[in-house]
């Protein structure tokens, strides 16, 4: 009867990053300056690597679906929050939140697996060079990538499909700037139980899976490193790794922190720091630590440009 009498929610507010009024408009430049260079720093990146045949090599493959998926991890979640920043109430439908949150699992398992893949990569190219023509041949690449995706998906829908059976009679105000599963599982008013543990199984699964591929493959080329004689061999190799090895650390360190660390009143400003590091600045970053620290990229860049100048 107490149940038959609750009002069920259809909506939910978005606390976004701050509360301050005065600051909305801050922070719609600022969040719509990040979003542009976001879009626009991939997107060359994937122009130039379709563009220069001399980066048509696994390693680029992988970057150019990186590049792809960090628009479309950016595009989940940015231009819902530079609506928000305008509007005098951040309402989102309970549709389109569980929506939300579905892709953000999506991209975020993915962006992991392909890291993971770019890490394997290095390991084929670095600690067995004769046989990595044949180790990572088309199909190989094709199908780790798919593969990603894939296993994604599955892990998107294995979370989903609980919270679909999942009833919100209130509070409805989404303390974070997206709709995150973590986030919309505070809010029911059922049993989680369910939801929380699949969550949990699911993503110790992924994240181990995936964090292990690479710190395999780290451990090996670095073991590997470390035995070649000449100096200028080792800078070469460590420097064909060290852009990889920069975002892995920027993301993994972030969504590490952000979902392993105890849950307490006193962390919502740090969640929504790192929840801001490995959903927005990293897609924003990549491009530019891939670009600066890649003479491949630098080189492939200004070729492109002066194709475009001589038109």
């Amino acid at each position: 009867m107490f149940m038959e009498n609750q009002t069920t929610v259809n909506y939910f507010v978005l606390a976004g990053v701050s509360s301050d009024p005065q600051l909305q408009p801050f922070f719609f430049v600022v969040f719509l300056l990040i979003y542009l260079v976001t879009v626009v720093g991939n997107g060359v990146i994937m122009v130039v690597i379709r563009a220069d045949p001399h980066l048509h090599t696994p390693m680029y493959f992988f970057l150019f679906h990186l590049s792809f998926l960090d628009i479309c991890y950016s595009s989940v979640t940015i231009p819902k929050m530079l609506q928000n920043f305008l509007a005098d109430t951040k309402i989102t439908s309970l549709p389109f939140c569980i929506a939300q949150m579905s892709l953000i699992l999506v991209m975020a398992c993915t962006e992991a697996f392909i890291l993971s893949a770019m890490a394997y990569d290095r390991y084929a190219a670095i600690c067995d060079p004769l046989r990595y023509v044949h180790t990572m041949n088309k199909q190989a690449h094709i199908r780790l990538v798919g593969g990603a995706w894939m296993i994604s998906i599955l892990y998107a829908l294995t979370n989903t499909v609980p919270v679909l059976h999942l009833h919100f009679w209130g509070p409805n105000e989404v303390n974070d700037f997206s709709c995150e599963l973590q986030s919309l599982l505070e809010l029911s008013s059922t049993e989680t139980f369910i939801s929380k543990m699949t969550f949990l199984t699911s993503i110790m699964i992924v994240s181990f899976s995936s964090f292990f591929i690479t710190l395999f493959s780290y451990i090996c080329i670095i073991s590997t490193i470390l035995r070649i004689r000449s100096s200028k061999g080792r800078s070469k190799a460590f420097s064909i790794c060290s852009s990889h090895l920069t975002v892995i650390v920027l993301y993994y360190g972030a969504a590490l922190f952000r979902y392993l660390r105890p849950n307490s009143a006193s962390s919502v400003v740090l969640d929504r720091l790192f929840s801001i590091q490995y959903s927005i600045l990293t897609p924003m970053l990549n491009p530019i630590i891939y670009s600066l620290r890649n003479k491949e990229v630098k080189a492939a860049l200004w070729n492109t440009l002066m194709k475009i100048k001589s038109m």
